[in-house]
């Protein structure tokens, strides 16, 4: 293959490649590929590449995770100030800081990393701030990192002083690769230089009984690290620092950068569980990345493994792809109906608020919280959705509870947006993939229409005809207008129109229509007044027959308005019109002389004089 083997077929075909830097596979189909499938091999240097089998031992444990149900929630432990921070183009300032760290505790959060000290003026001022301010709650725990030198645990011991409870976050790198290229140190010298450490942090917080000072360890790139050497060093740590189920250990276990299915991850968390010592005085905690993608099903996979504890922050920023997205974990169980012991309610307020600080957008899209998670465009979404969210109604109704008690199965809304502090107004929105139901259920909604099953799809031609057009999305009003154009002002101000009309009952169940059809008085009789009044259209040379009718008031109350709608059958061809006015009778007799008018539009031959 070469890298011009896409301009050079272009060129035999006499054009020129559409995408001249890219490289179209030409290689050979793999023999053992079915006809199905024609790809190619192409020009991309796989081969550079290990996979992660042959990169770290994956211990092999009798897997229980598979069949595990994940039941409660972990112990979410935000990284926002610290990971977070350090990944952003403008690392956040004190009051940024503060009013993340705010929002975190309103939240519930329990246990926040707030900082790395020992990194920058900045972040040691903040953790002195937090410290003075009297900003933490009693039951909230602050957690700060540091790496395995001497001098900055000094300082980030010193940073902590004066706060009441404290998880001082240890760490250093362990796998192969960053031993060997970034710290220059054997396996032993690495377990050595963790173990100086940790006896010196235990030294310092000895020296500061009045504090609750607990310990946590992280192995950096744990995902690529000998596991008989991350449990060797865990287990002496756990020794080293006396853990105990009064005073616990936690011991962090990242997969700093992807690189292996989740399923791996939840083998290696699961054989550190099945093998810890002192397990009932150590807190299991795992803190994904999102290198290729997958940071919530390695978070997910861990917690069925055993793991208890889980680092990530609000909407996954973090470096490169980012950290393990908390929102996105935490909301997926409260879809499987387990509390996410953590407070979502106004989601948007949230939202508002990481933007702000961390001056990144949320993307549209974003599970549970992009503005666009809960709009439906495509109508056979919005038609689920619609008779959804009725029969929700119904059944909450006939289960005596409000709508917000009662069960959630509305299609394709995972969630009830409600839930989340949303409106329904965003959730059916029209465009040109939209359908029928779509545009009936934002009608109903914001107008009080509730057009007939039949008509539907006449007047979502109309929308669909009007939006290919614009290439634009049709708002409520966009829709409110076209129908009125469409349907309501050919039953005023069409070619035939409706001048003086009387209406009266000489005997029982006969009626007589007198009115004036253009220029001309016409009469008609029969079972009722609107028959009548097609009679007359018939006396004026307009034969109409209605196949179909209904109505109803738009609101409540004795001065609402009423819509009627009628299916009309005029020299062989179905029309639809409506008609609007106080009057049920005045709205039938417009919806009928729209249809008429909608025929004379049609090209049906009806004229201004009858």
């Amino acid at each position: 293959m070469t890298s011009t083997s896409s301009a050079a077929s272009a060129a035999v075909r006499g054009a020129a490649p559409a995408f001249p830097t890219l490289r179209t596979p030409d290689g050979p189909v793999p023999a053992a590929a079915p006809a199905w499938n024609p790809q190619r091999g192409s020009a991309m240097p796989a081969h550079r590449y290990l996979p992660a089998h042959e990169r770290v031992e994956v211990p092999r444990t009798e897997r229980a995770w598979p069949a595990a149900r994940i039941e409660r929630a972990p112990l979410w432990v935000p990284v926002d100030l610290r990971d977070g921070n350090q990944a952003l183009v403008e690392p956040m300032d004190t009051p940024r800081k503060r009013r993340m760290f705010d929002l975190l505790v309103a939240m519930g959060f329990k246990e926040i990393e707030v900082a790395y000290p020992s990194a920058s003026r900045t972040d040691f001022d903040f953790v002195r701030h937090l410290a003075e301010s009297g900003a933490v709650p009693d039951d909230v725990t602050v957690v700060v990192f540091t790496p395995a030198r001497r001098e900055l645990i000094e300082r980030t011991f010193a940073a902590i002083e004066g706060l009441p409870r404290t998880v001082v976050h240890l760490y250093t790198a362990t796998a192969p690769t960053w031993r060997e290229v970034v710290l220059g140190r054997s396996r032993d010298e690495v377990h050595a230089l963790v173990r100086d450490a940790a006896a010196y942090m235990a030294q310092l917080a000895a020296a500061r009984p009045q504090s609750d000072i607990r310990f946590q360890f992280s192995p950096e790139v744990f995902n690529l690290t000998e596991p008989d050497l991350v449990l060797e060093i865990c287990n002496g740590l756990t020794r080293l620092w006396d853990a105990s189920p009064d005073r616990p250990v936690t011991h962090n276990l990242p997969a700093t950068v992807e690189v292996a299915t989740p399923n791996v991850y939840a083998d290696q968390i699961e054989y550190m569980h099945r093998h810890l010592e002192r397990r009932e005085g150590v807190i299991l905690s795992v803190h994904p990345h999102n290198d290729r993608g997958t940071g919530v099903a390695c978070a997910e996979l861990a917690v069925l493994a055993g793991a208890q504890r889980v680092e990530g922050c609000l909407f996954g920023n973090g470096e490169r792809t980012g950290n393990v997205d908390l929102v996105t974990l935490a909301l997926n169980l409260h879809t499987q109906g387990v509390d996410p012991m953590i407070d979502f309610s106004d989601i948007a307020t949230v939202r508002r608020t990481v933007e702000d600080c961390i001056r990144i957008p949320v993307h549209p899209r974003h599970p549970y919280a992009g503005e666009l998670v809960h709009t439906a465009f495509s109508g056979t979404h919005q038609d689920a959705i619609s008779k959804g969210l009725a029969h929700h109604a119904k059944r909450a109704a006939e289960l005596g509870v409000p709508e917000s008690d009662a069960p959630w199965t509305v299609p394709y809304l995972p969630v009830d947006p409600a839930d989340l502090g949303c409106s329904y107004e965003a959730v059916i929105r029209v465009n040109s993939q939209s359908g029928k139901g779509g545009i009936a259920h934002l009608l109903r909604r914001d107008y009080g229409l509730d057009l007939p099953r039949e008509m539907r799809p006449d007047f979502s031609r109309t929308v669909q005809s009007a939006t290919d057009d614009s290439g634009r999305e049709a708002t409520p009003e966009a829709l409110w207008e076209l129908f009125r154009s469409t349907y309501l002002v050919p039953g005023t101000d069409g070619a035939l129109t409706l001048g003086s009309w009387s209406a009266a009952e000489p005997a029982p169940g006969e009626h007589r229509v007198t009115c004036e059809l253009g220029s001309a008085v016409h009469e008609g009789t029969g079972n009722g007044p609107l028959a009548a009044f097609c009679a007359a259209l018939a006396a004026a040379g307009h034969p109409v027959d209605i196949v179909s009718y209904a109505e109803h008031a738009t609101a409540t109350g004795p001065d609402s308005a009423a819509v009627a709608y009628v299916q009309c059958r005029i020299d062989g061809a179905v029309h639809w019109g409506a008609g609007q006015d106080t009057s049920v009778l005045m709205a039938s007799v417009r919806a009928v002389l729209s249809a008429v008018n909608r025929a004379a539009a049609a090209g049906r031959g009806v004229t201004a004089d009858g």
